[in-house]
């Protein structure tokens, strides 16, 4: 499929939203880039201006979803493993609350030293916010007013496992289908968005729930739901949860946290702690969907904050070797270019370039998105940092661009920029 119709398949299945919003998990499309243009000509020194900050939205990792004048979020009461969480709405307009829903946190643990609060960002569709909780609460809310429709729990419901740090996994909206990965008892799973219920399970592989989030795309006409768990690199049919590949030889440990990058064909997985990358080049054969591998990399390892696809590259962090672009189309383990002067951090694009947000300073750095090398435009540096303890954390949410606004959080603080002023 060519990039042009690849992209056009993606805005179809993506949830119905207006020109602007970023509805979900890296945005309309879940690819980490924002449609919108006119953000960077004049970038001023220091940054742009302020426009307002919330330092009250709960403790939490997860990124915002923004949607027409609203802000969706979770946060979390307490750095406990189990303490109580919350889904969040915010004005887009002055930061202020609109509504604050508990989630009814189940009791659940997972290793906390790295704090608590929510992990993951908000899928709007459709007038209903579908938040997924670190022990597994998967709660539909009504956008209005934060008001409960339905909820699971995907350790109760499916069998699903904890994963050692929270589940962190933003779900899949996929026209009236809801799609998740509880992991072990159930792989993955398809429920009716409106009401809970479920259509199938994927139990074909029993793999530990990673930290990714699912990619949708349509290979010779065959839907196809691609992941990324603690062990493999997974592509499951749409339309009934068979299992069409279960691939990977790079070693996946400890925490696999990148979400896949799926671009005319290809998909590209990388994780950290050594794993490296690898690309696959997928095939549609009748019903079936097959995924043969292109090539593995070590120069990409990317921990986590992602990877984006502009082209025939991608462009991240590794941590063998700092920011890097990589051809990812071939077996050639050569970085294109790679900085490492800048630090370790996420990496969100809007009109041409890229955010690369730091995650110990809380700088933001703006560059250009070429394979030419690192062509810095300008700088950002947070207000202020938050005072809550982190323990080992940092700043792992992704910058979400929307409505000519750049949305940058730490942890218990959400700061809203004017990227057109």
């Amino acid at each position: 499929m060519s990039s042009s119709l690849l992209i056009a398949a993606l805005f179809l299945s993506a949830p119905a939203v207006a020109e602007g919003d970023w509805p979900q998990w890296r945005g309309p499309n879940r690819d980490g880039k924002s449609p919108e243009t006119g953000l960077f000509a004049n970038w001023p020194s220091g940054g742009p201006k302020m426009t307002w900050e919330n330092l009250k939205v709960g403790i939490g990792y997860g990124s915002p979803a923004v949607v027409g004048n609203k802000i969706y979020l979770l946060g979390g009461e307490a750095n406990a493993a189990g303490s109580p969480e919350h889904a969040l709405c915010l004005n887009l307009s002055d930061g202020k609350e609109v509504w604050r829903s508990p989630l009814k946190t189940s009791a659940g643990k997972f290793l906390d030293g790295w704090g608590g609060g929510g992990r993951s960002t908000p899928t709007y569709a459709d007038g209903t916010i579908y938040v997924l909780g670190a022990t597994g609460d998967l709660v539909a809310l009504k956008a209005a007013d934060g008001k409960e429709v339905w909820r699971k729990n995907l350790v109760k419901d499916f069998g699903g496992a904890i994963p050692q740090w929270g589940y962190s996994e933003s779900v899949l909206i996929d026209g009236d289908t809801l799609v998740c990965t509880p992991g072990k008892g159930t792989g993955m799973v398809a429920m009716n968005a409106k009401t809970g219920a479920v259509k199938w399970k994927c139990t074909e592989f029993k793999d530990g729930a990673g930290y990714s989030s699912i990619i949708p795309t349509d290979v010779g006409g065959v839907r196809v739901y691609v992941q990324q768990t603690m062990e493999n690199g997974i592509g499951v049919r749409a339309k009934d949860g068979k299992l069409m590949f279960k691939v990977g030889t790079i070693g996946r440990k400890i925490a696999v946290i990148p979400t896949p990058v799926v671009a005319d064909d290809y998909v590209f997985f990388t994780a950290g702690y050594g794993a490296g990358a690898e690309s696959f080049k997928m095939k549609a054969e009748g019903d079936k969907v097959t995924a043969e591998k292109v090539a593995t990399y070590k120069t990409l390892q990317n921990h986590h904050g992602g990877v984006i696809q502009v082209g025939d590259y991608v462009y991240g962090h590794s941590d063998r070797g700092g920011w890097t672009c990589l051809a990812f189309k071939k077996d050639d383990d050569n970085a294109i270019w790679q900085n490492s002067k800048f630090g370790k951090g996420a990496i969100t694009y809007a009109d041409g370039h890229f955010l690369c947000y730091e995650e110990k300073s809380g700088n933001l750095a703006v560059i250009k998105a070429t394979d030419e090398g690192w062509k810095e435009d300008g700088q950002l540096t947070l207000p202020k940092r938050s005072k809550t303890p982190k323990g080992q954390g940092a700043i792992w949410a992704h910058p979400v661009v929307a409505h000519g606004k750049l949305f940058l959080r730490d942890f218990d603080y959400l700061f809203c920029f004017d990227l057109k002023k």
